[in-house]
């Protein structure tokens, strides 16, 4: 099969990496290259900063309405597109069709609607200083932003910083993941059909530790919008640090799903199969440490392990599919070498924890494997704390509301978290003592994109979403008249 060549996009064309270097990237479900992407280096990224910038002038000047239309345009193409972007999002991420049909697309087409209708809404603060006069505010747009999107959420995440960025008025260079820039590749012609002007967005396609760190290092380039690990992230601060740079970092977490006895205890169930495999875990809001109050804990348990057996892994473009590959070889190793370390702890695999013996032919060596559930180990256990991001979750007995608060925040994540109770005093007296930016009380990964998003501890800074995203993709300044 012929592999897909990807080129970068600068000031609305087609560019090749100046370098002329490519290289493979992989359809996880089968194992096998399916497209080449451009090594690009220094000399790209300065390329796309040349075209952004000289497109930064005017459009920071285009009235909101016009820049509104344009994002309304681009929705409006995606969804054209919709089922040519599932089936890419599938064949480069390994997710099943399904989920990217239900959440991944009609998110991103909603990214760009949701800041259309949010900058022409927006109203600034004023305010009279009696017998001096009055004050004011006014949103500045940057400049040229860095946005850097990971693998997990491709098209979803990389429009979740591409809408607010260009909505405000800055323009932007775009470096998707290297292992999953199709459907970044596919938007560049939904941007230019859209009337979108040349070098408001640039896409330069590579690895992290080149393209990725060029863009960082750019000192000319003034804001960062990173998604991805905590270790990537500590190293984008310092890399920034010299050029005063402005961060917005959403990275790792290690997410808590605390389950009380009084709790719904078929919706818990069904929500937590779900918060634990979805997306075969590759979601940073996954709740990969599941706490039940014990006196449920082996009826939960039970349960627990009889639904994940039912969930089905392999053809991610089957109707049924439940669970698709993991993104790429060296992801599937290290997924599976934290599960043969919870052994090691002295956990038990209650059900998972192998590659599927039943996918042959074409998916033989795809990057599968079955749901794991994980009992018996200790919080102070390395499965129990440090982030996987698979299909790997693990189960804890807790006695009191006391000891879970103090064991869910032992962590240096702090990103999200979910609550099981109908104990209405005990939601707000817990989610208040959780340290995690977002907590979910009976329900889990309901977005509100009015509502701030972020992380705390290393789960990173800053926040965005609604007026915060506003905040961030633009500079606040306050104006005084005198009388």
């Amino acid at each position: 099969m012929a592999l897909t060549t990807i080129d970068n996009f600068i000031n609305n064309e087609f560019v090749k990496p100046t370098e002329g270097a490519y290289f493979d990237t992989f359809n996880p479900a089968h194992g096998v290259p399916h497209a080449q992407i451009p090594d690009s280096t220094k000399p790209d990224v300065e390329l796309a900063y040349k075209a952004a910038s000289t497109a930064f002038p005017i459009w920071s000047k285009t009235p909101k309405a016009e820049r509104a239309r344009i994002l309304y345009k681009i929705a409006d193409l995606i969804d054209a597109r919709q089922d040519e972007f599932v089936r890419a999002e599938s064949k480069d991420q390994g997710k099943p069709v399904s989920l990217a049909k239900a959440i991944d697309i009609p998110r991103a087409a909603y990214n760009f609607r949701f800041f259309a209708g949010r900058i022409l809404h927006s109203v600034e603060e004023g305010a009279e200083l009696e017998g001096v006069g009055y004050n004011y505010t006014q949103r500045m747009p940057i400049g040229v932003a860095g946005l850097i999107s990971p693998w997990n959420l491709p098209l979803y995440l990389l429009t979740w910083k591409i809408a607010p960025c260009i909505a405000c008025g800055n323009t932007a260079i775009c470096k998707p993941s290297e292992f999953t820039s199709l459907t970044a590749y596919m938007l560049c012609s939904v941007l230019k059909e859209a009337g979108l002007p040349a070098g408001v967005v640039n896409m330069v396609f590579g690895t992290g530790m080149k393209a990725g760190q060029a863009l960082v290092e750019h000192p000319r380039i003034p804001l960062i919008s990173f998604t991805g690990g905590t270790v990537t992230g500590a190293k984008i601060i310092a890399n920034s640090a010299p050029h005063f740079k402005k961060l917005s970092l959403e990275l790792g977490g290690k997410n808590a799903n605390i389950i009380f006895a009084d709790c719904d205890f078929e919706k818990a169930l069904t929500t937590t199969l779900r918060s634990s495999f979805a997306n075969q875990g590759e979601i940073c809001l996954c709740g990969s440490r599941i706490f039940v109050e014990r006196p449920i804990y082996e009826r939960f348990l039970n349960a627990l392990v009889e639904g994940t057996k039912k969930l089905k892994v392999g053809d991610p473009s089957a109707a049924d599919t439940n669970l698709g590959a993991l993104v790429s070889k060296e992801h599937w190793e290290k997924v599976k070498g934290y599960v043969d370390l919870g052994v090691e702890e002295g956990g038990k695999i209650e059900c998972g924890g192998k590659k599927p013996a039943s996918l042959q032919g074409e998916f033989q060596n795809g990057y599968f494997l079955e749901p794991t559930i994980i009992s018996g180990l200790t919080p102070s256990c390395r499965v129990m704390r440090e982030e996987i991001f698979g299909p790997v979750v693990t189960v804890y007995a807790f006695d009191t509301e006391e000891e879970v608060i103090q064991i869910a925040n032992d962590s240096e994540y702090g990103l999200s978290c979910s609550i099981w109770t109908e104990n209405g005093r005990r939601q707000r007296r817990v989610a208040g003592e959780i340290q995690a930016g977002t907590v979910w009380v009976n329900t889990w990964m309901s977005r509100d994109l009015r509502m701030p998003f972020g992380g705390m501890k290393k789960s990173g800074l800053g926040r965005e979403g609604g007026e915060h995203s506003l905040d961030f993709y633009t500079e606040l300044k306050t104006i005084c008249l005198a009388d």
